[in-house]
């Protein structure tokens, strides 16, 4: 006996042998007769079976049968005929009948009457002319002859019952157009196994193997064994430590939610305090604040999520309101001339769902004196048209830096470090932003493009942002988009992946943060 044969036998299970036993007796054997045969539970057998076939010892075949029978209207059909055709053979002789008159004249009622006009036109033996039911020319060449339906019907009938695997091709088609009727036909499907004895399974048999007592079978040593000496009488059948073991599936974060852990955790190392703020919010935080004019395309319906029920929002108390009404009209005490037109309070109160989070960051520096250092992350709402890079939803990280005696170069350098502990090599190019000056966007690099790919923006607030919150000290603003560096760190290129529930795919995401920077859109 070969060793690796010796060693099958040896992890055989008792079940597993006796399934052996009898297909070397009889290999056309049903499960169902060795259940019988052995007395035991057709589960087991099949459960043997299975692991066999598992191990490459048989192969299991599984049919399929589906049985064809009919129902009560089924039979009535069958006895007396097809609606249709019991309206043909009156057609046949007297050619017209008056709609009104149809079920008096073929004695059945209006549902069957219904289901017989709507089977004529489609079988083409009649038609509907000025309330008259016509037989045509087609109805007269079939009124003597009957249909593939109408054959199938009466032999389920003669038979009592079909099994459609044994249907020849036109009854197939027949079978199609009854089960299209309701309440014509019932269909059962059943299924059977067969068993087929591998090459190894023939040479298992052939070396031969005792099945022994199934009570003396176990396959875990339990404390009882140990305390009874029971163990000394028991086979002990072996671990295979080869077999495969289930799939298992840890639980974790969701990608986008451990991207947004990361940049909060970067921007709290580097003395930053979190700010948290609404989404829905007035249009005097969202836009008036940041000097952003009342007429600005971008406040327009096709741009904003604007609210009906609030339809206005609380603005603060205080000089602000007034501060940045003055700011539009001319300026205020900003030195700039400011926008030049009569500021509405009315524009300002509008509710809408917030179109990024820098209404965060104005809240801020109304409510805090400098030096401060804040971010916030949040999601933002614009009625953008949804795609592969675009969402109408989406997150934002939103910053500020307020102080004496910083400058451009410190915003610059907090970014550069802010990109360096997510593993990316920055730059900065000169940009232009509303309310910011000067102003640059953040790009990173993706080495396997070859290309630079732009990530945010940044810049000082400008005097007509700060001064009416009461400001009196350079700030530093940033705010970046975390689906896009999402797309980038698991390489996806369809920004539509972060907010589907694909589970194979959030499944295959790993645990750790490494970052790659393929990039493909």
């Amino acid at each position: 006996m070969s060793e690796d044969i010796s060693k099958i036998i040896k992890e055989l299970p008792y079940y597993e042998k006796i399934l052996l036993k009898n297909l070397e007796e009889n290999e056309d054997i049903l499960p169902e007769e060795i259940a019988e045969k052995e007395n035991i539970n057709i589960k087991s057998v099949m459960s043997a079976a299975g692991s066999l076939a598992a191990k490459g010892i048989i192969d299991v075949k599984k049919n399929t049968e589906e049985e064809i029978k009919l129902t009560k209207n089924g039979k009535n059909f069958a006895e007396k005929g097809l609606p249709e055709r019991r309206v043909l053979n009156v057609l046949s002789h007297e050619k017209k009948i008056p709609m009104k008159e149809l079920s008096e004249k073929i004695g059945i009622d209006k549902k069957e009457a219904n289901i017989s006009l709507g089977w004529l036109n489609r079988k083409k033996w009649a038609k509907i002319n000025n309330g008259e039911l016509t037989v045509t020319d087609n109805g007269i060449e079939q009124s003597d002859l009957q249909g593939e339906d109408e054959k199938l019907l009466k032999k389920i009938f003669t038979n009592n019952s079909l099994n459609i695997s044994n249907l020849t091709k036109a009854e197939l088609q027949a079978y199609k157009h009854l089960n299209q009727r309701k309440d014509l036909l019932i269909s059962k499907k059943s299924s059977s196994h067969s068993f087929k004895l591998n090459n190894l399974g023939k040479d298992i048999l052939k070396e031969g193997f005792e099945i022994g007592d199934k009570k003396e079978e176990a396959t875990q040593l339990s404390h009882d064994d140990l305390k009874e000496g029971t163990w000394k009488n028991k086979n002990y059948r072996p671990y295979d430590i080869t077999a495969e073991s289930p799939k298992t599936f840890a639980g974790k974060a969701h990608p986008l939610r451990k991207i947004i852990e990361e940049i909060r955790e970067i921007f709290l190392d580097l003395g930053f305090t979190e700010s948290n703020g609404t989404t829905l919010d007035s249009a005097f935080w969202n836009f008036d604040a940041l000097f952003q004019p009342q007429d600005h395309a971008a406040r327009e319906m096709q741009d904003t999520f604007y609210v009906k029920t609030p339809s206005e929002c609380k603005l603060p108390e205080g000089e602000i309101v007034e501060n940045v009404s003055k700011t539009h009209e001319d300026g205020g005490n900003t030195n700039s001339t400011g926008w030049g037109y009569k500021w509405d309070i009315n524009v300002a109160k509008q509710s809408l769902l917030r179109t990024h989070t820098t209404g965060i960051s104005t809240k801020y520096l109304a409510s805090h004196q400098p030096p401060m250092k804040m971010f916030s992350v949040g999601r933002v709402f614009r009625r953008e048209t949804i795609t592969y890079k675009h969402l109408p939803e989406f997150h934002q990280v939103e910053g500020i830096i307020s102080a004496e005696g910083i400058s451009f170069q410190h915003l610059l350098g907090i970014l550069k470090e802010f990109y360096k502990k997510l593993g990316f090599e920055v730059r900065f190019r000169p940009a232009y932003f509303p309310y910011t000056y000067l102003s640059c966007e953040c790009e990173i690099y993706l080495e396997d493009r070859e290309s630079w790919i732009e990530l945010g923006g940044a810049g000082m607030l400008r005097p007509e942002v700060l001064e009416p919150l009461g400001i009196k000290v350079p700030t530093l603003a940033f705010g970046l988009g975390i689906e896009r560096l999402a797309m980038i760190r698991y390489d996806i290129s369809d920004i539509r992946m972060l907010y589907k529930s694909d589970i194979k795919w959030l499944r295959e995401i790993p645990l750790d943060n490494g970052v790659k920077l393929k990039f493909d859109y």
